[in-house]
């Protein structure tokens, strides 16, 4: 039989070193613990501040856990840089402006909401004051005022171009020196807009309302009164007058529509279907009177999904984009595409068109009430269009160039295997 040998000392040796590297591993630790192990009966405890832990007997409970207790603090035992790695991507998930500075007023951290709002390079600002990025005078920045004071700031309004509300926090080291500041600011320029537009939309809708009354009795008057005027006054009634009263009766109606909540019916319909048929049926009457080609091309993944929409209104979003491309026709014959597709939970509608295009200034105004290019246009038709669409649930984009110019209409796709 083989006999194998230990060698006691070498064993015996190695468990020191590895006790001895335990204990300084111990030591290093920066913040204070207490551990029972009660099923051996003993207890280490360490101070914070003291190096060397301490060991002591204590009673054995057979079969129960063992307890672990520490003042640890994520402020105090681990480095701030460290701690700002692992905010900064839960930070970019926030909706407002986040940002931290050091006890001489540069940027630690700085979120990417902050840094896209404020048209700057996120990596440049880190390092920089906080001056650089706000473009403010010293006075005026938050967090420099929390950084002088000592004092967080809670919930201040902010009422300058940037309107907010801003918040500040402190963090101290062990000795009670401040080592960041941080800021959050929640921007609410777009809501205060939103507020403002729903204040002048009730007013302007109540005016319009009350403007197209005495209109609508007017033209009444008008017309049962052209048969007593001479021909000449009555020829310029019915020519001039009525028609200037009916189209500002039709100014009134389309912007009342932008004002006021909609109360649409909604009808399931096949998306390929409706196009096809149902819009079909109005763009070839309307290419054949206007010498206009008219083409469908509809997407087969389109095929068995629904779409859920106001007929009607839904029509008058393509009758404006027809008139729209008609008006915009270059020298050569109009061209009008239909496209269908599917994107993810959305059936797009592409309306494409040959025509002139439209200026980049133009673009960016072209969904803007009562904006126009045209000389007899009220600069409503394709405001209304996009509020149909969004009352839809959906979203209307363009896109042109000096080759024409596409409409994108996205609607909720529902399948009919889900119905």
């Amino acid at each position: 039989m083989k006999e194998t040998y230990i060698n006691v000392d070498s064993k015996t040796a190695q468990l020191e070193q590895e006790l001895q590297v335990y204990r300084e591993l111990l030591a290093h630790l920066p913040f204070s613990f207490s551990y029972t192990d009660n099923n051996r009966g003993l207890k280490i405890t360490k101070e914070r501040g003291k190096q060397l832990p301490m060991t002591e007997r204590t009673v054995i409970e057979e079969h129960a856990s063992p307890t672990f207790t520490t003042d640890f603090s994520l402020e105090k035992d681990v480095a701030f840089d460290e701690i700002e790695k692992i905010l900064s991507p839960i930070f970019d998930t926030v909706p407002h402006h986040i940002v931290m500075i050091d006890e001489n007023g540069h940027i630690t951290l700085c979120n990417e909401k902050a840094a896209t709002d404020f048209n700057k390079d996120r990596d440049s600002l880190i390092g920089k004051h906080i001056r650089e990025l706000l473009s403010i005078p010293d006075n005026l920045i938050l967090l420099l005022e929390t950084l002088h004071t000592g004092q967080p700031i809670i919930n201040r309004e902010v009422l300058d171009s940037n309107y907010g509300i801003n918040n500040t926090r402190i963090f101290r080291d062990s000795t009670g020196k401040i080592i960041r500041v941080l800021g959050a600011f929640q921007f609410l320029n777009k809501v205060k807009d939103s507020e403002k537009q729903a204040v002048a939309g009730r007013i302007a809708a109540g005016i319009a309302h009350e403007i197209r009354n005495p209109l609508t009795t007017v033209r009444g008057y008008l017309q049962f009164l052209s048969d007593k005027f001479s021909p000449d006054i009555s020829s310029l009634v019915s020519s001039l007058l009525i028609p200037e009263l009916d189209r500002a009766n039709k100014i009134i109606t389309d912007f009342l529509a932008l004002a006021k909540p909609s109360d649409t019916k909604f009808e399931l319909f096949n998306a390929n279907n409706y196009i096809c048929e149902n819009v079909g049926k109005f763009l070839k009457s309307e290419a054949f009177l206007y010498d206009v080609d008219v083409e469908f091309e509809c997407d087969k993944q389109v095929d068995d999904v629904l779409v859920s929409i106001n007929s009607s209104e839904m029509l008058q979003v393509f009758i404006n984009l027809f008139r729209n491309s008609f008006e915009a026709k270059g020298t050569d014959r109009l061209h009008i595409k239909l496209e269908t597709s599917l994107l993810e939970k959305h059936v797009q509608i592409a309306f494409i068109d040959n025509g002139t295009g439209i200026s980049p200034k133009a673009l960016e105004h072209l969904f803007d009430p009562f904006f126009t290019t045209k000389d007899e246009g009220t600069g409503l038709g394709l405001s209304v269009s996009r509020k149909i669409v969004e009352n839809h649930g959906g979203i209307l984009t363009v896109r042109s160039s000096h080759k024409g110019t596409t409409f994108y209409i996205q609607l909720p796709a529902l399948h009919q295997s889900k119905i």
